[in-house]
């Protein structure tokens, strides 16, 4: 007998019920942004040199990010006029306060991220795990004044319990399956949450790193992927993420590809939703039941 998940049930995307985003629009468009906190010595380290270990080469490269990267992207986004989704370690808070600051000021979406990116939380027990999304989620409502909807693990690390008790948490959806390019709805032992579409490859971290694409491949790739889906989507509503890293392509000379990709993609701002997960959470649960899989 086959091992499955219990999550979902088998869905054909061309067979699916058909609905349109805000609008009439018929592709999603977001930008995530990851916004980590690393502990000096500690974790995994990220590919970058042999041996892959967490040592001073690699936190300050990755410190970056956190240094001048974000705040490259900022005059990115707002240059093109690019609302983004930011996952950010809570130790964010306490190291690097201005750049919660500014993605206030933005109107930015925050989603929790657990609290470094030196840590997992798959390997936790279910107390433990538990109470780390607690205090997760109980620090984002203090500095934001409001709970997050979404989350993502760090190193989308998840226990057969994750999605279970972030349901149970007040999640609406989370973003740590990479399944579908349309949202879907997954069972949990109290009820249901949304899986939101997140990209592996369409992500700085595994193309420029660990795939070692060049600045322009990489870039190449978020353009053939956003064209591809645009065709795709007027046989069906679908979502295309886009994932970026500040300590990867925050590098002026990757910023500077970057840039290719978006001023491609905004050349169609009147065809596309360029809009954050959680308003594609919001648009989901207006639907009728019935048309999205597994509700």
């Amino acid at each position: 007998m086959l091992r499955t998940h219990g999550r979902y049930d088998y869905s054909n995307i061309t067979k699916r019920p058909d609905y349109t985003w805000p609008g009439g629009k018929r592709l999603a468009v977001y930008v995530a942004v990851n916004i980590e906190q690393f502990s000096y010595g500690e974790g995994k380290g990220a590919a970058i040199a042999p041996p892959d270990q967490a040592g001073h080469s690699i936190f300050s490269w990755r410190d970056y990010g956190n240094r001048v990267g974000i705040w490259r992207l900022f005059e990115l986004f707002d240059e093109l006029d690019i609302p983004i989704e930011a996952q950010i370690n809570t130790e964010v808070y306490e190291h690097c306060p201005d750049i919660a600051e500014r993605l206030r000021e933005r109107g930015d979406e925050i989603l929790g991220h657990g609290i470094t990116n030196s840590e997992e939380q798959g390997h936790l027990d279910e107390a433990a795990e538990a109470d780390f999304i607690r205090r997760v989620t109980d620090i984002i409502e203090q500095r934001e004044g409001q709970r997050p909807m979404g989350w993502m693990s760090p190193w989308l690390s998840n226990s057969n319990v994750t999605m279970d008790l972030l349901q149970e948490a007040g999640y609406r959806y989370f973003m740590d399956w990479t399944s579908d390019d349309q949202p879907i709805w997954m069972k949990t032992r109290s009820g249901r949450i949304l899986s939101i579409p997140y990209p592996i490859e369409c992500n700085d971290t595994r193309g420029i790193v660990w795939y070692r694409y060049t600045s322009s491949e990489f870039v190449d790739m978020l353009i053939d992927n956003f064209d591809e889906m645009l065709e795709q989507s007027e046989r069906q509503p679908l979502v295309c993420p886009i994932s970026l890293h500040p300590f990867v392509v925050g590098r002026p000379y990757r910023i500077r590809q970057l840039r290719r990709a978006f001023e491609h993609i905004l050349q169609y701002r009147d065809r596309i939703w360029l809009t954050r997960p959680g308003e594609i959470c919001a648009h989901i649960e207006s639907l009728t039941p019935g048309v999205v899989p597994g509700s």
